[in-house]
């Protein structure tokens, strides 16, 4: 036992002769912090929370240190940063050297950690880190830093029509962007770029990009954006204009530039969301002269194409008829045996007026013959009034994935069977035409209406269901007089037309339900004569359908 503790002993002693002939000092736990570590542990400290000035206070070169560390923070965008300080070593000529082993944690499941070598070196003022960029990560350049950046799975998935068409698709854009800040003259640069845009975009005028402007003063607008195509469509650059530049961007588009719908925002929205869950995560070296060096990454493979109901050729009849009048009117097809929505448009005053599917409007006399059925049939079957428009598809609120907006509160208002009182969305003025055209084939159930194939629709409020004949034939029957004898008689080019039609008083909303030939048409019109505008529309639609 002597003799073991004598060789350790030894051997101890041979240790510390070899470090002192080579004049290093290796520091160990249980020794106190010398000055290198001290400095090397406040620089680690200040880097694990992020403080660049902090941190480069420690370094012998702070101005160039911060500026480097706050780059690599603000483009890592890190939600903890951890920084250990490892095998420092002391020298007897004044350096010290040491590795830095960061780990960068962005979300659960999501990091990245790197090794770097440091040096130190002990000055007038005190220990400090030897700075340069590689302090950051292995090889980094002067003026480089590392960025953590979003990955998307290649290839995107398009949004195809009910035929399997591509309807709308990820294509190159550019983004033409207006800065009040960087001209002298925003409103000659205004002009400038209207005139400039004028051969592609006749509708973007200096007034149009003047009220853009004056809705968010002293910021950028987005003037308005343009295909690759478009741009060689122009004779000047827009970038030529003072303050103007043009960024470039993907952005999901119709296929058909014909085609124009307020579908697009919600398929977009839903397209967007099967990207987000796909993506995938990099972090890169950038720097001066250099392409992005990948140091780490992950992505999957990416999500299905987007498949819907919508018919591209029902579409482009819906645009043509919304047009037909000068007031707001959005109109929408959807198959009357399934409920899919084969598509929906608006005029430009619609759209001014944020006229969705979702907001409940006043119907006026337009459910009377509806309102009178289900009184009737809820006291027969002695249930709630409320339960038989719920199963109608009147009395509930949907959210139509690909088709729907966020709201705040309930879509749907209904009051004692009061006309006057009554409100209702187009979906659910959609849901009752499907829910009639499905009777009178003998199936008497409700559906909700869909756009995405396969992505049902959430209903709250209520519950659809099975519908009586007492119920569905008073209606049918009141479809078919307004057709034949009624407000809708005047109607064309649509044979076995059955229809609703109403207004809520001489300023509107109007309405229009029809089914004919295998579909539904909801039509929804606002200000003055707003009934009658309605039914030219419709009339539209059946001419050119």
């Amino acid at each position: 036992m002597g003799s073991r503790v004598k060789w350790a002993a030894l051997a101890a002693c041979v240790v510390v002769a070899c470090a002192a002939a080579f004049g290093i000092k290796q520091v160990v736990s249980n020794h106190p912090d010398t000055g290198s570590t001290a400095a090397m542990n406040a620089f680690a400290a200040a880097w694990s929370k992020q403080d660049a000035a902090t941190a480069a206070s420690y370094t012998t070169a702070p101005g160039q240190a911060s500026e480097a560390l706050t780059q690599t923070f603000q483009a890592m965008n890190a939600r903890q940063v951890d920084v250990a300080v490892e095998k420092p070593v002391e020298y007897s000529d004044g350096t010290a050297s040491f590795s830095l082993r960061t780990t960068w944690t962005f979300d659960k499941d999501h990091t990245f950690t790197s090794t770097s070598n440091a040096g130190a070196r002990n000055l007038s003022t005190g220990w400090k880190i030897t700075w340069e960029p590689a302090v950051i990560a292995p090889g980094l350049p002067i003026g480089g830093s590392i960025r953590e950046v979003r990955t998307d799975a290649t290839p995107a998935p398009t949004v195809n029509s009910r035929s399997g068409k591509t309807l709308l698709y990820l294509q190159p854009v550019n983004e033409i962007i207006l800065d009040p800040t960087q001209t002298r003259n925003v409103a000659a640069s205004a002009r400038q770029l209207a005139v400039t845009l004028q051969p592609i975009a006749p509708l973007v005028t200096a007034d149009v990009i003047n009220q853009k402007l004056a809705e968010t003063p002293g910021k950028a607008i987005t003037a308005v954006t343009l295909r690759d195509s478009d741009m060689g469509v122009m004779t000047r650059n827009p970038s030529s204009v003072p303050g103007v530049t043009v960024r470039k961007a993907g952005m999901l588009v119709m296929a058909d530039r014909r085609l124009n719908s307020p579908l697009e925002a919600g398929l977009t929205n839903y397209w967007q969301a099967i990207r987000d869950a796909t993506a995938g995560w990099q972090v890169q070296m950038v720097g001066p002269g250099m392409a992005p060096r990948r140091l780490d990454g992950e992505q999957g493979p990416p999500g299905a194409d987007v498949e819907t109901t919508v018919d591209q050729g029902v579409q482009l009849s819906l645009g043509d008829a919304a047009v037909e009048v000068g007031q707001p009117a959005t109109i929408m097809a959807l198959d009357a045996t399934t409920g899919g929505i084969l598509g929906v448009a608006q005029n430009s005053y619609a759209a001014d007026r944020a006229i969705t599917l979702d907001t409940a409007y006043p119907v006026g006399t337009t459910l009377d013959p509806v309102l009178t059925a289900v009184d009737r049939s809820a006291r027969d079957a002695q249930e709630t009034p409320q339960a038989v428009l719920d199963r109608l598809g009147l009395g509930v609120q949907f959210t139509v994935p690909g088709a729907s907006t966020p709201t705040s509160g309930p879509g749907v208002a209904t009051i004692d069977l009061q006309s006057e009182t009554s409100k209702m969305s187009m979906t659910n003025m959609a849901a009752l035409g499907v829910a009639m055209a499905r009777s009178s084939t003998g199936t008497r159930s409700s559906v909700a209406p869909f756009v995405i194939k396969g992505v049902p629709t959430k209903v709250v409020g209520g519950a659809l269901g099975d519908l009586g004949a007492d119920l569905t034939k008073p209606i049918w029957q009141a479809m078919t007089t307004t057709a034949k004898t009624g407000d809708a008689s005047d109607l064309t080019a649509a044979p076995g037309l059955r229809a609703l039609v109403g207004t809520n008083g001489p300023e509107g909303p109007g309405w229009f339900v029809g089914v004919q030939g295998g579909k539904v048409i909801v039509i929804y019109t606002e200000g003055p004569k707003s009934g009658t505008a309605a039914l030219q529309v419709a009339q539209k639609y059946f001419r050119i359908k």
